[in-house]
Protein backbone atom coordinates (compact mmCIF):
# COMPACT_ATOMS: atom_id res chain seq x y z
CA UNK A 1 0.00 0.00 0.00
CA UNK A 2 1.91 3.24 -1.29
CA UNK A 3 1.45 6.25 1.23
CA UNK A 4 1.43 9.96 -0.67
CA UNK A 5 2.08 12.76 1.90
CA UNK A 6 2.41 16.48 0.70
CA UNK A 7 4.28 19.48 2.05
CA UNK A 8 5.14 22.99 0.94
CA UNK A 9 2.16 25.07 0.57
CA UNK A 10 1.62 28.20 2.13
CA UNK A 11 0.57 31.83 1.39
CA UNK A 12 2.61 33.79 -1.30
CA UNK A 13 1.87 37.10 -2.68
CA UNK A 14 1.45 37.34 -6.78
CA UNK A 15 4.91 36.92 -8.28
CA UNK A 16 6.17 34.37 -5.99
CA UNK A 17 7.25 30.65 -5.60
CA UNK A 18 6.68 27.66 -3.81
CA UNK A 19 8.28 23.93 -4.03
CA UNK A 20 5.87 21.44 -3.05
CA UNK A 21 7.57 17.98 -2.14
CA UNK A 22 5.61 14.56 -2.05
CA UNK A 23 7.10 11.41 0.34
CA UNK A 24 6.08 8.24 -0.78
CA UNK A 25 6.23 5.66 1.08
CA UNK A 26 5.68 1.65 -0.05
CA UNK A 27 7.86 -0.51 -2.67
CA UNK A 28 8.70 -0.03 -6.30
CA UNK A 29 8.68 4.02 -6.39
CA UNK A 30 10.39 4.28 -9.37
CA UNK A 31 8.31 2.15 -11.63
CA UNK A 32 5.30 4.29 -11.33
CA UNK A 33 4.44 7.69 -13.26
CA UNK A 34 3.67 10.57 -10.70
CA UNK A 35 1.47 13.36 -11.28
CA UNK A 36 0.35 16.35 -9.41
CA UNK A 37 -3.48 17.69 -9.32
CA UNK A 38 -5.24 20.69 -8.21
CA UNK A 39 -8.53 21.66 -7.02
CA UNK A 40 -10.39 25.05 -6.71
CA UNK A 41 -12.86 25.87 -4.32
CA UNK A 42 -16.24 25.19 -6.15
CA UNK A 43 -14.30 23.87 -8.99
CA UNK A 44 -13.57 20.49 -9.93
CA UNK A 45 -9.85 18.78 -9.57
CA UNK A 46 -7.61 19.31 -12.76
CA UNK A 47 -4.97 18.04 -14.20
CA UNK A 48 -1.28 19.90 -13.13
CA UNK A 49 1.57 18.14 -14.07
CA UNK A 50 2.81 14.53 -14.46
CA UNK A 51 6.51 12.78 -14.74
CA UNK A 52 7.40 9.42 -16.26
CA UNK A 53 9.13 6.93 -14.23
CA UNK A 54 12.35 8.41 -15.53
CA UNK A 55 11.93 11.30 -15.01
CA UNK A 56 12.48 12.01 -18.59
CA UNK A 57 9.14 12.81 -20.00
CA UNK A 58 7.14 15.77 -18.14
CA UNK A 59 3.79 17.12 -19.31
CA UNK A 60 2.01 20.12 -18.30
CA UNK A 61 -1.77 22.27 -18.21
CA UNK A 62 -1.51 24.81 -20.52
CA UNK A 63 -2.36 26.99 -17.58
CA UNK A 64 1.62 26.15 -15.81
CA UNK A 65 3.32 25.36 -18.83
CA UNK A 66 6.78 27.86 -18.43
CA UNK A 67 5.92 28.53 -14.95
CA UNK A 68 5.91 25.31 -13.11
CA UNK A 69 8.36 22.18 -12.96
CA UNK A 70 7.61 18.81 -11.66
CA UNK A 71 10.80 16.62 -11.23
CA UNK A 72 11.81 13.61 -8.98
CA UNK A 73 14.04 11.33 -6.93
CA UNK A 74 13.68 7.83 -6.97
CA UNK A 75 16.54 7.55 -4.44
CA UNK A 76 14.72 9.47 -2.27
CA UNK A 77 11.14 7.99 -3.47
CA UNK A 78 10.12 11.64 -3.96
CA UNK A 79 8.38 13.96 -6.54
CA UNK A 80 8.55 17.92 -6.29
CA UNK A 81 6.39 20.81 -7.96
CA UNK A 82 8.46 24.30 -8.26
CA UNK A 83 6.02 26.66 -9.11
CA UNK A 84 7.29 30.25 -10.37
CA UNK A 85 5.67 33.65 -11.07
CA UNK A 86 2.32 32.36 -9.39
CA UNK A 87 -0.96 33.87 -9.65
CA UNK A 88 -4.28 34.11 -8.10
CA UNK A 89 -5.83 31.71 -9.75
CA UNK A 90 -3.04 29.29 -8.67
CA UNK A 91 -5.13 28.66 -5.27
CA UNK A 92 -5.71 25.75 -4.68
CA UNK A 93 -5.68 22.50 -2.77
CA UNK A 94 -2.45 20.77 -4.50
CA UNK A 95 -2.24 16.52 -4.20
CA UNK A 96 0.06 14.36 -5.17
CA UNK A 97 -0.43 11.73 -7.02
CA UNK A 98 0.93 7.79 -8.49
CA UNK A 99 0.21 6.74 -11.38
CA UNK A 100 -1.37 3.23 -12.68
CA UNK A 101 1.94 2.80 -14.88
CA UNK A 102 5.31 3.97 -15.62
CA UNK A 103 4.33 6.39 -18.24
CA UNK A 104 2.41 9.79 -17.36
CA UNK A 105 -1.37 10.40 -17.69
CA UNK A 106 -3.48 13.51 -17.82
CA UNK A 107 -5.91 12.85 -16.12
CA UNK A 108 -7.60 11.31 -12.47
CA UNK A 109 -8.28 7.72 -14.03
CA UNK A 110 -4.43 7.58 -14.91
CA UNK A 111 -3.81 7.55 -11.13
CA UNK A 112 -4.67 5.13 -8.70
CA UNK A 113 -2.99 6.74 -5.48
CA UNK A 114 -3.41 10.31 -3.93
CA UNK A 115 -2.19 12.10 -1.04
CA UNK A 116 -4.53 14.01 1.35
CA UNK A 117 -3.44 17.75 -0.39
CA UNK A 118 -1.46 20.81 0.80
CA UNK A 119 -3.11 24.13 0.50
CA UNK A 120 -1.53 26.78 -1.91
CA UNK A 121 -2.93 30.42 -1.52
CA UNK A 122 -1.27 33.04 -3.60
CA UNK A 123 -2.66 36.41 -2.77
CA UNK A 124 -3.41 39.76 -5.07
Amino acid sequence: QVQLVESGGGLVQAGGSLRLSCAASGRFFSRYAMGWFRQAPGKEREFVAAIDWTGRVTDYADSVKGRFTISRDNAKNMVYLQMNSLKPEDTAVYYCARGKSSMAGKVSQDFGSWGQGTQVTVSS
